[in-house]
């Protein structure tokens, strides 16, 4: 491993920035003038529109500039935290800015394929509006939940961890994502989010008021429409169907 950013991109055809999104403008700063001509400079970063903002202004002319988002991982970051079918079977998805490079494009494309990831190219603002609601409100609500918990008396703190061997242990393996990345992307897609909690709140307050008025024939049509969603992504190879995520415990 090359500690010195500028000597470790000199000669790469291909660099891909990983890091917080916070740390973009000034990797970029650093990097762009020891990039070679029609480098294909690419990243990971969940938060397409500010991604591509900033970078597209801190690059020279002679780099190749195509965001992308691989939708893969788990709650653990950092290079340790890697193993060998990360991608497969996953999204990847590419957000080209124009249409001038497309044998670049196809080069990255090419690129994700052979270490198993699906392909989609997708508009930056799409990309941000389909995140913010399956990936970023998410981690939000978890994050929310858990933090609810840790703020009860402590009692009951500890009979949530008694028993959290259900649904609240889920939320608890999401909220212990990095807090560096999480924080990065709840300010750089904050218009998305923003608009995604609006409906989620107004679909909690239907659901609130289901319940106090003991309307157990909605809360039966929403809980089997969910249902059906759950089925979906299974059908779609995104999850599997074993009990308990397949865990053993």
């Amino acid at each position: 491993i090359e500690p010195n950013l500028r000597k470790s991109v000199e000669n790469s055809d291909l660099v891909i920035i990983s890091t917080p999104l916070g740390t973009y403008k000034e990797i970029v700063s650093v990097i762009k003038n020891h990039l070679k001509k029609n480098c294909i400079l690419t990243d990971v970063g969940s938060a397409k529109i500010f991604v591509t903002n900033t970078v597209s202004k801190l690059i020279n002319k002679n780099t190749i500039w195509i965001p992308a988002h691989p939708v893969a991982g788990t709650e653990q970051s950092g290079p340790e935290a890697g193993f060998a079918d990360l991608f497969k079977n996953r999204w990847c998805i590419i957000t080209p800015i124009n249409k001038k490079n497309p044998n670049s494009v196809k080069k990255l494309k090419n690129f994700w394929k052979k270490i198993g990831s699906k392909v989609q190219h997708m508009s930056a603002e799409h990309h941000d509006k389909v995140m913010a609601i399956t990936s970023h409100i998410p981690h939000l609500i978890a994050y929310n939940i858990v933090g609810t918990a840790a703020n009860l008396e402590k009692d009951t703190k500890s009979e949530v961890i008694k028993y959290s061997a259900s649904g609240f242990r889920d939320f608890t393996r999401i909220a212990s994502s990095d807090p560096t990345m999480w924080r990065d992307i709840a300010l750089n897609n904050r218009k998305q989010i923003l608009h995604m909690l609006e409906k989620f709140n107004l679909d909690l307050s239907n659901l609130k008021r289901a319940i106090v008025k003991k309307d157990g024939n909605k809360l039966f049509k929403l809980f089997s429409k969910t249902r059906k969603i759950r089925q979906a992504i299974v059908k779609a190879g995104q999850d599997i169907n074993s009990p308990n995520f397949g865990r053993k415990n």
